[in-house]
């Protein structure tokens, strides 16, 4: 896994070095759109080009930004347009092609389920639950203005925050991915030790009415 991480990474790295923006803007769409690219190479990378010259830095992540929205609404319309039952039996058919797990689908069922609409923004800072949280959006039929403004935002906080750790990184850019992985268990942790305390506080609320 490690070997075909770094082999990607080079991909990335290289595409990008080509063509700029527009590379930044396919692999984030892609990743938005259950295609596995690390935006933690993307937009790290795309960083420390901004850093030195290359690529300015408001640009990259405003596109990268975009580039999620964009991703997220293709995903959203497949989940609305073909509903729960297609998407399953695609991914037993297809998804080992492109790294889809049913497993990763049944989370994002399961986390839209319990946090509702506002985990379209929670989900950007979450490993995995970003990729396929549009699919349970759309299998719910939610309204797409408040999915878009929601999808957007939390992709531009995101976007924002790799591309000024690459920024800030310079030359061992690179050094965040194995971080990253790591620390996004800490953010896990985090969201759900709010999502507790906001049920928490909601029921004492209830049951003092």
């Amino acid at each position: 896994m490690d070997n075909i991480m770094r082999i990607l990474a080079d991909f990335l790295t290289s595409f990008i070095s080509s063509y700029g923006y527009f590379a930044v803007f396919i692999f984030m769409t892609a990743e938005s759109a259950l295609i596995p690219i690390p935006s933690e190479v993307t937009m790290t990378f795309a960083g420390f080009l901004s850093g030195i010259g290359i690529m300015n830095i408001w640009v990259v992540i405003l596109i990268g930004a975009f580039g999620n929205l964009v991703g997220s609404l293709l995903a959203f319309w497949l989940g609305r347009k073909m509903g729960e039952e297609w998407i399953r039996v695609a991914i037993r058919k297809w998804g080992k092609w492109v790294l889809i797990h049913e497993k990763d689908f049944d989370k994002a069922l399961v986390w839209f389920g319990k946090y509702g609409q506002g985990i379209t923004f929670g989900s950007r800072l979450l490993p995995i639950v970003r990729t396929f949280i549009s699919l349970p959006a759309g299998i719910a039929n939610m309204d797409i203005k408040l999915f878009s403004l929601l999808t957007f935002i939390g992709s531009f906080i995101w976007s924002a925050v790799l591309a000024f750790i690459g920024l800030k990184l310079g030359q061992n850019w690179n050094a965040i991915e194995p971080i990253f992985r790591k620390f996004q268990y800490l953010i896990v942790g985090v969201f759900f030790a709010l999502a507790v305390l906001y049920v928490w506080n909601h029921f004492r609320k209830n049951k003092k009415e």
